[in-house]
């Protein structure tokens, strides 16, 4: 019914003059998806409440309820429509009454979900010009349930499909959509526990917080403590950009987590000076965006300076980490080997502050729309590196939106990985052997002939269509400056 329904609720934004791209469609059923939402949650805590003997107080005033704007009912529990507004008198209603009513909640404290619902309702707005239009795709919503833990589950599944969805038709794919068996596979590798933070400077659409949580209460001996360990004192994050940051606050609330510890915030604007040792986290787990180039200004933040964006996330991600701290971050591949003096300089970082144990080498097309090759890195904090696992993902298929990554292409890695051990796709390379004036650490597996194979078209043309891209949010970068 849920799949039916976003395919229904697409069509109706569609024709609407105000949306006019999948991003458009995600933002806009979010913070509808989100009012009915609240919408249960207060009715599975007002049945709590009596079953308790005590008094409930609705979060949300009578008149901006959902059942009172939204879908009045009448006596047999089918939409009133003499009292459900719609047109002019809908879209008046919802610009001038409710979303100023709701961004007053963020004077409540940041770790409530009355804080949350001020955030997102001051990040968005609602795009819908057509009253009628709103009105047939808040009826489409109305018929969904986030009662029971089966619901809420089809539901954030659903959701991360249309995230998935809002990667593909985006200019830069991976920047909101890290495929899931990848994010999983990463989790299972440097494996949180209970009690530890996770975080990730980078959010998005929450991901990898998503899966971490799914990873962590599922495992034996969770109760009620832990339960509120992993609610208030465990995911931490930051986003930049206020769609994926509003998407990512929606996608942890409808995976369980009521109050996401999300700040709105440019990461690289804070100097890594200033991180104390209050500040850090034992787990990081992220995908920064690769391609993007930082100001001057932000730069001045880092010890080593450089305009990759993900490349002084690399730094924050370091420096932020606990000592003893362990991190899988997603990375472009030319970090292993460019020659400039930040990459030479990050390396030598990394490996001298941290035990870079496992490289994850990813086949192009892993991201789909985005056709650079990435690695993952996987290491711990306070020990420098004395050898690397390397695992060259090799396929028999090329990689795309038709045929994306599976949790299948990744169970020798995960197998491999527990002991490190060698295969004819993966390797260990020892410290001694590793260049000491430019750490190059080229993936270069020694099991494997290299072959003069042509390169699959399409692949090319991702290349071309990534550097095009990167070409492009630099010229837009050099015209802010000037």
């Amino acid at each position: 019914m849920f799949e039916q329904t976003f395919k229904n609720i697409d069509d109706k934004l569609w024709k609407d003059a105000g949306c006019s791209s999948e991003l458009d469609y995600v933002e806009q059923t979010s913070w509808i998806l989100f009012l009915k939402y609240l919408d249960d949650l207060e009715k599975d805590r007002a049945d709590t409440a009596e079953l308790t003997g005590r008094a409930y107080t609705p979060i949300i005033a009578p008149e901006f309820r959902w059942e009172v704007w939204a879908a009045p009912k009448n006596g047999d529990g089918k939409l009133d429509y003499h009292k459900a507004m719609t047109g002019d008198d809908l879209i008046d209603f919802v610009n001038i009454h409710l979303f100023p009513y709701l961004k007053k909640f963020k004077s409540d404290s940041p770790d409530t979900i009355e804080y949350k619902i001020g955030e997102i309702f001051s990040e968005l707005k609602n795009r819908l010009q057509s009253g009628y239009n709103l009105r047939e795709v808040i009826n489409l919503i109305d018929e969904l349930r986030f009662r029971s833990s089966t619901e809420k589950h089809e539901m954030s599944a659903l959701y991360e499909d249309k995230i998935k969805n809002m990667g593909n038709a985006g200019r830069n794919g991976g920047e909101y959509y890290t495929p899931r068996p990848l994010i999983k596979t990463i989790v299972k590798v440097v494996a949180p526990q209970i009690g530890e933070t996770v975080y990730d400077g980078a959010v998005g659409s929450a991901g990898f917080l998503c899966e971490a949580f799914e990873y962590l209460k599922a495992q034996p001996g969770i109760g009620t403590r832990e339960v509120e360990i992993l609610q208030k004192k465990t995911f931490y994050g930051k986003e930049k950009k206020s769609l994926a940051y509003i998407i990512g606050i929606m996608n942890m609330i409808l995976h369980g987590i009521e109050a996401p510890n999300i700040v709105h915030t440019n990461t690289l604007a804070e100097n890594l000076a200033d991180i104390q040792e209050r500040d850090r986290y034992n787990v990081v787990l992220a995908n920064p965006p690769f391609g993007g180039k930082e100001r001057a200004e932000v730069q001045q933040n880092f010890p080593i300076k450089t305009g990759e964006t993900a490349f002084l996330f690399l730094q924050h991600f370091i420096k932020i980490l606990k000592a003893g701290g362990r991190a899988g971050v997603v990375i472009k591949n030319t970090f292993l080997s460019n020659t400039d003096n930040a990459s030479v300089s990050l390396r030598k970082q990394l490996l001298e502050t941290c035990n870079l144990h496992t490289v994850l080498d990813l086949p192009g097309g892993t991201f789909t729309g985005a056709g650079v090759k990435t690695v993952v890195l996987f290491f711990e904090k306070g020990a420098p590196t004395k050898k690397v696992w390397f695992y060259s993902l090799n396929l028999e298929r090329n990689l795309g939106k038709t045929y994306p990554l599976n949790e299948n292409d990744l169970a020798d890695f995960l197998t491999l990985q527990k002991t490190r051990a060698d295969s004819e796709n993966s390797w260990s390379v020892d410290m001694a052997m590793v260049d000491p004036v430019s750490f190059d650490l080229s993936v270069k597996n020694p099991h494997r002939k290299e072959e003069n194979v042509l390169r699959d078209p399409q692949t090319i043309l991702d290349e071309m269509r990534a550097l095009n891209e990167e070409s492009a949010e630099i010229l837009a970068t050099i015209k802010e400056l000037l």
